[in-house]
């Protein structure tokens, strides 16, 4: 759906800020072992699948970007999402290799950095925990689907008059979903500082649990910006750039869907976690040389 000179200016601005939130991170004195990172992204992955419907015939999925930050940290969050999107492309296909940029602009940069920074933000205005970040996730949301909504009207795709109301009615519903599983995952997940072992287990534990079991079950409505397009008229569903391995979260050879399903998403979840374990190691290491 979106072409033109805007991918390769988004391109370049996911790249720069995503360097940023790498030097963050390595400078941040509070920093998630690299279990709990790639445990924290897997689950976001995970939640990603989980598709519940809304009004107007449309569904949506947890975005995860607040839930990251509030986890790990805003820059973790921001890797975290990066990620995520990253094997989302890679693997299945879900989002365009030449709107990764995009994507992460929109759902690491905005989503996880703006979210995570006014979930912090609130914080110095006695707002009640479990209430800000509500609110920002919340609001990540919505600020998202604006972006896309201005990114598209860059490209030529649509004016910004007829893609905005649409795509800001549909998302701020989505939105209150997001803000309610967020809370929710917050509340009930254990930090790092009670319990690093429980930290990491119970989150990857989940991931796979939402990944095999109940992924297969998640609402077959079109997505927000899906809908959108498609009552716009801008719906186009262009050829891969390559042959992604499990194209649409489906393993190769099995005919049966849920089987199917569940194996892409739990090769998924191990695919997020493994590599989650290798990019901590970017600021772990340079915390090591940084104290020796």
């Amino acid at each position: 759906m979106l072409h033109g000179s805007v991918c390769p200016v988004t391109a370049v601005v996911a790249a720069t800020g995503v360097t940023a939130a790498v030097w963050a991170a390595s400078k941040s004195e509070s920093k998630p072992t690299a279990s709990r990172f790639a445990a924290v992204s897997a689950l976001v992955f995970a939640a990603q699948m989980m598709n519940f419907p809304v009004q107007f015939g449309t569904s949506g999925h947890i975005l995860g970007g607040v839930l990251a930050s509030v986890l790990l940290g805003t820059p973790f969050g921001i890797l975290s999402m990066s990620l995520v999107l990253s094997v989302q492309c890679l693997l299945f296909s879900d989002g365009g290799l030449a709107v990764l940029g995009t994507n992460i602009l929109n759902m690491a940069l905005l989503g996880a950095g703006v979210g995570g920074w006014l979930a912090g933000r609130l914080r110095n205005h006695s707002v009640p925990t479990l209430a800000r970040i509500g609110f920002a996730a919340w609001a990540s949301v919505v600020l998202a689907s604006l972006a896309c909504s201005i990114e598209l009207a860059a490209a030529g795709v649509v004016p910004f008059s007829k893609s905005a109301p649409m795509m800001l009615g549909v998302h701020a519903l989505i939105g209150i979903g997001e803000a309610l599983l967020t809370v929710l995952a917050v509340a009930f997940l254990p930090s790092e500082e009670k319990s690093a072992r429980m930290g990491t287990f119970i989150p990857a534990a989940a991931a796979l649990v939402l990944a095999m079991v109940l992924s297969p079950f998640a609402s077959g409505l079109p997505d927000g910006l899906e809908w959108v397009s498609s009552n716009l008229g801008f719906w186009h569903e262009a050829a891969p750039a390559f042959a992604a391995p499990l194209s649409g979260y489906s393993f190769p050879g099995l005919s049966h869907e849920f089987l199917s399903s569940s194996l892409a998403g739990a090769v998924g979840v191990l695919a997020v976690f493994a590599f989650g374990n290798i990019l901590a190691a970017v600021w772990t290491s340079r915390t090591a040389a940084s104290r020796s």
